[in-house]
């Protein structure tokens, strides 16, 4: 994935009840962004949304890109803890992938508190799912296409918890640059 140059950063370590605890927290800061969000409506769409830096990105984009990356990052990990536990499940995707242009395609083209709720959603079932993963679950190895084997564990950093974070901060910046003088 290409990351904008604030989500570039290394990964954090902690225990999955502190990732929980920072995912929720990111959640609650960027549904707090609700009334600055839908008060700047309608904001204009990103002429290149696929394949540019996401930094570029304006709102619609970052909240259909979170959207829909919260359930499927939820999906992958659900789907490599039902896999074979004999060898790394193939699981996630690139930047570049398809479904996931299509998907902020469609999300970017809703209003922003129609997003915002969907977003909560998302939020709450990627919390219930990492609350609930066991020593086993964590253990578990999927194959990402450019990660190579990584642990359900290490998953969560970088798919949930400085993913969420970073597009926080993005949302925050974005707000700061359109607010009057």
């Amino acid at each position: 994935m290409v990351w904008p140059p604030m989500l570039r950063r290394p990964c954090q370590t902690g225990t999955m009840n502190d990732l929980a605890a920072r995912l929720r927290d990111a959640g609650t800061a960027l549904l707090g962004l609700r009334e600055p969000l839908i008060a700047g409506e309608p904001w204009p769409l990103s002429e290149d949304y696929g394949h540019t830096p996401e930094s570029e990105w304006g709102p619609r984009e970052v909240l259909g890109h979170v959207d829909e990356m919260l359930p499927y990052w939820t999906d992958q990990l659900e789907m490599v803890l039902a896999g074979d536990p004999s060898a790394p499940v193939p699981f996630g995707r690139v930047a570049t992938d398809q479904s996931r242009l299509d998907r902020i395609a469609a999300d970017r083209e809703k209003s922003v508190a129609t997003l915002l709720d969907e977003i909560g959603v998302g939020l709450d079932r990627a919390h219930a799912f990492i609350t609930g993963l066991s020593a086993a679950d964590l253990a578990r190895i999927g194959l990402h296409p450019s990660r190579g084997e990584i642990t359900a564990a290490a998953s969560i950093e970088p798919f949930f918890t400085s993913h969420l974070e970073g597009h926080v901060v993005q949302l925050e910046e974005i707000l700061a640059r359109s607010a009057p003088a």
